[in-house]
C-alpha cells in the first residue's frame, strides 16, 4: 500500500522577489506507517544503523530506515528472515522500512560480476560461492524481507567507460543507453513478479541514463508507461563531479511526476539535500551521516568540524551549540544557546576519537543522523509556513560562516 499527499509547494512571491521552487512538503501512508516529507532516511545495511540503537532513533525523529537486499540476503539468509516474519520484526524497528534491490551492491563488485539480460552472475563476497541474481530473484528477496518500498533491480551506469580502450574516460552514451534499456526491460519483469507474488507493498522504478540528460527523460518516459507508484533517480553519486550530479537533479528532478514521491538515491552532504528538495525530490539517503561520523567527521549548522584536529582538544563546546541531540545538549535535550550544558565537549569527542573508544563513533552519528533529520523538519517547517525561500537563504550563510 502507497499513498502519497502533497501538502504544500514552494510558489513565487506576488511581489516577484522569490521566483519560487520546486520544493513540495508531503506525506507518505506506507503499511508500517506514516512519513512526512521532506525526508532523510538512515541507512541499516545489515538491519541496523551502525552505533545506534533503534530507541535513539526514534527520539531523533526517523521515520523511515533502509536495509539492503543484498547484504541481507547474504547474511542472515532468507530462512532467518521467513522465521521472522520479515525485517520489521528481526530488527526491532516497526516503522516503514525501504529496501535497496542489490543493483549497487552488484555493480559495486567490478570484475567480480557479470552481467547478461538474464541477471548478474557473481561470488559471494562471504565465502566465495558463486551466485545469480535476476530481477525475479529480487523481488522474492524483498517479498521476504517486507519491506514497504520495494526498489527494482537494476544496472547502475559507471562513470567512466568500461571498455578498455576507453580507460578513464565517461561513459559513452552508447555504453549509457544499452544499460539504461536493460534496466528498463529488468523494470518489467520486477513488476511482473512483483504481482506474481501478491506483495502488499509498494514497488518504484529507478531512473537510469549515465549523464545523459536524453536517457534520463527517455528512462523516464519508459518508466511513467509501467505506472510504478513511485519513482527513483539512481546512477548518481558513482563517482562523477558534483557539478554533473547537480546538473543531472536540476534536469529530471522537475519531470518526475507530481503526484508520486519522488527518491534521489545515495545522496548526499547538507548542500546536496537543500538543492534536491528545491527540484523536487522528496526522500534521500546516503551514508555520509554514519561513515563521516565514525571518522571524526561532523556536521553542524555552522559547517563542517573535524573533531580529530588538534584545536579541538581543549574545546568546552559541544560539536553544534544550537543541537538538541544527546551528544551536543545530554538528557536535557536543550542547547547551548538555550542554557543548557548538559551535552558532551569537543574535547571529550576528541579524546574518544584519538583513544579509539567506541563511545566516540557512536555519539558523532546520533549527532549527525540528528542534524540530518532535523534538517528536515526545518525545511518541513518552512514550506509550511510559507518561507523556504528565506530558509535556504539562511541555511547557506550559516553553512559558510564556519564553526
Amino acid at each position: 500500500m502507497l499513498t502519497f499527499d502533497v501538502l504544500k509547494t514552494d510558489p513565487a512571491s506576488a511581489d516577484g522577489s522569490y521566483l519560487g521552487s520546486h520544493a513540495r512538503r508531503g506525506r507518505l501512508t506506507l503499511n508500517h506507517g506514516v512519513v512526512q516529507t521532506p525526508i532523510f532516511m538512515p541507512v541499516g545495511t545489515y538491519g541496523t544503523v551502525k552505533g545506534v540503537m533503534p530507541s535513539s532513533l526514534e527520539d531523533m525523529g526517523a521515520q523511515i530506515i533502509l536495509g539492503n537486499t543484498f547484504h541481507l540476503w547474504m547474511r542472515p539468509g532468507l530462512d532467518v528472515m521467513k522465521q521472522f516474519g520479515g525485517l520489521h520484526q528481526f530488527e526491532q524497528w516497526h516503522k516503514p522500512i525501504l529496501t535497496d534491490s542489490g543493483g549497487f551492491q552488484v555493480w559495486s563488485l567490478g570484475g567480480m560480476r557479470k552481467i547478461s539480460e538474464e541477471g548478474v552472475k557473481f561470488s559471494s563476497p562471504v565465502n566465495g560461492d558463486k551466485l545469480f541474481l535476476t530481477p525475479e530473484g529480487s523481488m522474492q528477496i524483498q517479498t521476504v524481507l517486507n519491506s514497504d518500498i520495494v526498489m527494482q533491480f537494476d544496472e547502475c551506469t559507471p562513470y567512466e567507460s568500461l571498455d578498455p580502450k576507453l580507460k578513464g574516460q565517461l561513459t559513452t552514451e552508447r555504453e549509457a543507453r544499452a544499460s539504461m534499456e536493460l534496466s528498463m526491460r529488468w523494470a518489467k519483469r520486477c513488476q511482473d513478479e512483483f504481482a506474481r507474488l501478491e506483495n502488499p507493498n509498494a514497488l518504484f522504478g529507478i531512473v537510469q541514463g549515465g549523464m545523459y540528460e536524453n536517457l534520463r527523460d527517455e528512462s523516464l518516459a519508459g518508466l511513467e508507461e509501467m505506472n510504478f507508484p513511485g519513482i527513483a533517480v539512481g546512477g548518481v553519486s558513482v563517482g562523477e563531479p558534483k557539478e554533473d550530479m547537480l546538473r543531472l537533479i536540476r534536469h529530471i528532478g522537475p519531470k518526475l511526476p507530481a503526484h508520486k514521491p519522488h527518491y534521489l538515491m545515495g545522496v548526499g552532504t547538507p548542500e546536496d539535500l537543500i538543492e534536491g528538495v528545491q527540484n523536487g525530490i522528496d526522500m534521500f539517503d546516503c551514508v555520509m551521516p554514519t561513515r563521516n561520523a565514525r571518522n571524526g567527521h561532523v556536521f553542524t549548522r555552522f559547517g563542517d568540524v573535524k573533531i580529530r584536529n588538534a584545536r579541538h582538544k581543549t574545546d568546552a563546546r559541544p560539536a553544534d551549540e544550537t543541537c538538541t541531540c544527546y551528544a551536543c545538549a545530554g538528557r536535557s535535550g536543550v542547547s547551548w544557546v538555550n542554557g543548557g550544558r548538559e551535552g558532551f565537549s569537543r574535547a571529550y569527542l576528541h579524546h574518544l576519537d584519538r583513544c579509539g573508544e567506541m563511545l566516540g563513533p557512536m555519539l558523532t552519528t546520533v549527532h549527525n543522523l540528528h542534524y540530518y533529520l532535523n534538517l528536515m523538519q526545518e525545511v518541513r517547517n518552512a514550506l509550511d509556513a510559507g518561507h523556504f525561500g528565506a530558509y535556504v537563504k539562511q541555511f547557506h550563510a550559516d553553512r559558510a560562516r564556519g564553526v
